[in-house]
Formats: C-alpha cells, sequence, structure tokens
C-alpha cells in the first residue's frame, strides 16, 4: 500500500502562460507491529514509474453544438499516442481532449521502507492559447492534473487534481512582442537585464486597460423622445470589479417609472458547430441593479461582476461575450410631480397615481471582462492556496475529480 498526496503551489488558479508547480509525495505507510520481524526486503514498497500531465476536456451539448470539422482524437487514443505508453491520464473521462501537455516521468524504480516518503516536483508551462476552465450550457472545458503511478505486477492507478485557467485574450502575441526586444532600449553596462515573465506581461495589460477611463455618454431616446442620458466610465473591466455610471433624467422629455441594469453572458457557438442554423445565443443572467426613479433628476449604478465568472474569451468552437441589458419603463402620458410649499416649514406629501400607462424599453451595451490575479479569484470561491489529494495505490482513484 502506498499513499500519494499532491499539492498544488500557488494555488489551484493559474494564467495562461504561467508555470504550475506541483509537489507529489509518496509516502509508504507504518509498518504494522505483528510483521516488525520480518525483514526489510520483505516490507518495501517498490513503485515501477510516476507520470504527471495536464490536460484539458471539452464537453458538448450534442443536441446543439457539433465538433469542428478537425476534431481531436479520443481522450484514451491521444493520450496514449502523445505519451507513447500505457499511461492513459483520461481513462474513463467523457469528453475530447483539447489541449494535453507532454507526459513528464518523476521516477522509475521507487523504493520506500515502512514510514518513509519521497517528494518530486513537477512543473509545466500552460500554453498561452489554452482555453479558459468554463462551465456553460453548451460547452464546457475542465482543467486536470493527472499523476499515474504503477506497482510491480499491479494496474495502473490515477490521481486527478482539479485545476483552473483564466485565459487573457491577445496575451500570446504581446508575450512575442516583449520578447523581440527590437524597441526596447539597451543597457550595455547591464548584464542581467530582467525579462518579464508571461504572468507579469500579463498582469501588467490587465492593470493599463481596465484603469484607462474612456468616459462615454449615450442619450437613450424612444419614439416619444428622450428617456435618460447615461454615463459609464468605462466598458473594460477585471472580475470582481465594480461597474459605476449614473443616469441623468433632468432633461428627459419622457417620464421613466423605473429602469433595471442586468449583467448578462452571452454563449454563442461557431457557425460551423451548430446544429441548427438560426440558433440564437444563450444568456445568462448574474447581478443585477433595479431601482423606482420617478421625478428623480440623477442617479447612479454599481453592480458588481462576480470574481467566479469567466472573462470574455473566443476559441474554435464557441465565443463568450458580456453586455448590460437594460430595461427602461416609461408613462405614455404626463406624470405630474409634487409641487414646492411656499414655506420651507412644511411638509408635503405627495401620492402617486394608482394606475399607469406605460411601456417598455430594451436595450443592451456590450463590454468587455478580463480575468484578474489568481490569488484573488481563489481567495473569492473560497479556494485553499494548498490543494491536497490523497489516494491509495491499492484502492479507487481520488474523488476530487471536480471542475472548477
Amino acid at each position: 500500500m502506498m499513499e500519494v498526496v499532491a499539492r498544488v503551489l500557488g494555488g489551484p488558479v493559474h494564467l495562461a502562460g504561467d508555470v504550475v508547480h506541483v509537489c507529489v509525495t509518496f509516502t509508504a505507510p507504518a509498518l504494522d507491529p505483528a510483521l516488525r520481524a520480518q525483514s526489510n526486503s520483505d516490507v518495501c514498497e517498490v513503485l515501477a514509474w510516476a507520470s504527471a500531465q495536464i490536460h484539458c476536456q471539452c464537453s458538448i451539448n450534442e443536441a446543439k453544438v457539433r465538433l469542428p470539422a478537425q476534431s481531436p482524437k479520443a481522450a484514451e487514443e491521444q493520450a496514449v499516442t502523445n505519451a507513447d505508453t500505457s499511461f492513459a491520464p483520461c481513462r474513463g473521462d467523457r469528453g475530447h481532449v483539447v489541449l494535453s501537455t507532454k507526459p513528464k516521468i518523476l521516477f522509475c524504480d521507487l523504493q520506500l521502507l515502512p514510514g518513509e516518503s519521497r517528494s518530486f516536483m513537477y512543473r509545466e508551462t500552460l500554453p498561452c492559447e489554452a482555453p479558459p476552465s468554463y462551465r456553460g450550457q453548451l460547452v464546457k472545458y475542465a482543467y486536470k492534473i493527472t499523476i499515474g503511478t504503477q506497482r510491480l505486477g499491479a494496474p495502473i492507478k490515477l490521481l486527478r487534481v482539479p485545476l483552473r485557467v483564466v485565459v487573457l485574450q491577445g496575451l500570446s502575441d504581446a508575450c512575442l512582442y516583449s520578447e523581440s526586444g527590437e524597441l526596447a532600449p539597451s543597457n550595455p553596462f547591464l548584464q542581467n537585464q530582467h525579462k518579464e515573465s508571461p504572468m507579469e506581461t500579463a498582469l501588467q495589460i490587465i492593470q493599463n486597460i481596465s484603469t484607462r477611463k474612456n468616459v462615454s455618454y449615450y442619450n437613450i431616446t424612444n419614439a416619444q423622445g428622450k428617456v435618460v442620458r447615461f454615463c459609464l466610465y468605462k466598458t473594460s473591466f477585471r472580475l470582481g470589479e465594480d461597474i459605476v455610471a449614473t443616469f441623468d433624467f433632468s432633461d428627459g422629455e419622457v417620464p421613466c417609472v423605473q429602469y433595471s441594469v442586468t449583467l448578462q453572458s452571452l454563449e454563442e457557438i461557431e457557425e460551423g458547430c451548430k446544429r441548427k442554423p438560426n440558433q440564437s445565443p444563450t444568456l445568462v443572467s448574474y447581478s443585477k441593479n433595479h431601482e423606482v426613479c420617478l421625478n428623480m433628476a440623477n442617479t447612479h449604478m454599481v453592480l458588481p461582476i462576480p470574481l467566479y465568472v469567466t472573462p470574455t474569451f473566443t476559441t474554435n468552437m464557441v465565443t463568450l461575450k458580456w453586455r448590460l441589458h437594460f430595461e427602461f419603463v416609461t408613462s405614455t402620458k404626463e406624470i405630474e410631480g409634487p409641487k414646492m410649499a411656499e414655506d420651507s416649514s412644511q411638509h408635503i406629501e405627495w401620492q402617486g397615481p394608482a394606475t399607469l400607462d406605460i411601456e417598455t424599453m430594451v436595450w443592451d451595451l456590450p463590454i468587455t471582462i478580463y480575468p484578474t490575479a489568481p490569488s484573488q479569484i481563489a481567495q473569492a470561491v473560497c479556494i485553499p492556496a494548498e490543494q491536497h489529494s490523497r489516494s491509495m495505490c491499492t484502492g479507487a482513484v481520488d474523488p476530487m475529480d471536480t471542475t472548477l
């Protein structure tokens, strides 16, 4: 019997282009006192080999989505072909492999005495063009770190550790540009010049884009005239950020009774992957801001972006977009508001009309959502910084086969 513990250093959330570090510890259980009289050769635990690999599984709703023309091979077939061995990390998983790293051997012929343990470090770089972890209505992308090991004369046992990957679109081009160094100033007196890692480059890009203000004004009107002037300070946001905007009804020609703003995601399948030609995007609503604004001159909204959602991305199969969905309830007739009192010490009580003739107007404003620091995402969704998984080589596979 052998115990295996896999610990993802730096947390289970990583940005595409970052290096994943996994510490894998193999421990032989302590010897039963009844067997202490036996020799060490009889109780020594021997593992033939251990290997590790990162792969991404794609699951689809086959009733509405079809795989691209160049569909990937079956999971087990691709894993066996890449590894050229019987180690198939995707064995038993549903879906199709869209990304798999090259398997790395941790050791061969490991011998451990009772109570002895050995640790090995597994390092792998996530490709910048990798798809993000995503649990949509029609398409799902799930990452797993699979560690396989085998005892002499025993079947292969797999230990799977879930991994969440966030992607910044265009990061691969930015990395190539930063590594070219054609336009970067050179200093001959500096021998060791620091080169930014893809992780540092991505965080710098996100910081520059999300902090740049670009105030936009929108005059929202219907058939009767102007309803409100909407002001949005920027259209690019990070996960966990608040969308702050203002409404100005002072110059409105049509009385607005109430409004609501909803953060929505649009899951749009590529044309070549649709089962039906006129298939509309799938909408999912998240945070919402609602307010009664009758007789108001100005107001504002604060709409939070959850940390657990997936930022804007595009693959060869699906595109995820974000938008603000507005609903304005307007009155078809002029509503007489309260009159100012002649004496400031007097209090006026205004009774609103019992019935109103209303119309509802909708409007959609596209926005872009970028990822944030992986450590912030892990803390917000209550994922521990160091995740432990345990499995016995002679027992069943660890039940932590989940998707973040």
